[in-house]
């Protein structure tokens, strides 16, 4: 069965991603996602027994918010670390205790928060367009 890709995200069936299929996929270099593995604790792909860095689903994703909290939102890496654990905390805990963030609503909350990130990030990106579009002018 062949995998579809898209223009903007590729996306192929998988369990297990090898670290070169997932530099292809982020569009980063390898040596980029093994420093990303020292700095950011909630990106941890296992290892098979020869050694090779086998990354799941929820790795590459978490690649990809890393890229975009970096390169597309401007954060340091000690910024972008602490946003996710802030965005993974409750969800991870369940205690929630201390945290901002209602109880309840759980996965549909948190589905709910990222499509409104996500609006609000693109709405940022299409603003910016039309500022420089002015700026030209």
């Amino acid at each position: 069965m062949p995998s579809t890709a898209t223009a903007t995200q590729p996306t192929i069936e998988k369990d297990f991603y090898r670290i070169g299929e997932v530099s292809r996929l982020t569009a980063l270099k390898p040596f980029v996602l093994r420093y990303w593995e020292t700095e950011f604790p909630m990106l941890e792909p296992v290892k098979s027994p020869s050694g090779h860095r086998l990354y799941r689903q929820e790795d590459v994703e978490m690649v990809l918010r890393i890229k975009r909290l970096l390169y597309d939102e401007g954060f340091t890496i000690a910024g972008a670390r602490r946003h996710l654990r802030e965005q993974s905390g409750p969800s991870e805990g369940e205690s929630g205790a201390g945290s901002g963030v209602a109880l309840g609503g759980g996965a549909a909350e948190g589905a709910a928060q990222l499509l409104s990130r996500k609006m609000l990030l693109d709405l940022r990106d299409t603003l910016r367009a039309f500022l420089t579009l002015l700026e030209r002018k």
